[in-house]
């Protein structure tokens, strides 16, 4: 079921987005809502690991500004992170967002491989 909440991995703890298989615009924004309160919830910055999983989801343009503006938000919280799952219209998205956030964000086509990532990133 999608939401956001913290798993641990190899004794890390990683925030876990779980977008997957999200199409409907107000459900992602209720989302990535839910994610910016946990965010903001944590300290201290540049602490957080994360991991967005956004396999068989489709979004549009209104959710694409909220994912962008999301990341803008949880950048002095982050200090690594992880997606998996896009397809290539998002991995188009995804480098804009990076580009123009200056995130530290890598794309992985798996969940293992992309924990394993952050396990070495703590």
């Amino acid at each position: 079921m999608p939401g956001t909440s913290f798993i641990v991995h190899r004794g890390v703890r990683i925030l876990f987005l779980d977008y997957a298989g999200v199409s409907d615009t107000e459900a992602a924004l209720r989302l990535i809502d839910e994610t910016r309160r946990i965010v903001a919830g944590e300290a201290p910055r540049r602490s957080l690991l994360s991991l967005t999983h956004v396999r068989d989801s489709h979004f549009d343009t209104t959710v694409l500004r909220a994912m962008r503006a999301l990341a803008e938000h949880n950048a002095p919280y982050v200090k690594a992170g992880a997606v998996v799952g896009m397809n290539p219209l998002m991995k188009v998205a995804f480098s804009t967002v990076v580009h123009l956030t200056g995130r530290s964000l890598r794309a992985f086509d798996d969940l293992d491989e992309a924990k394993e990532f952050l396990a070495t990133q703590a």
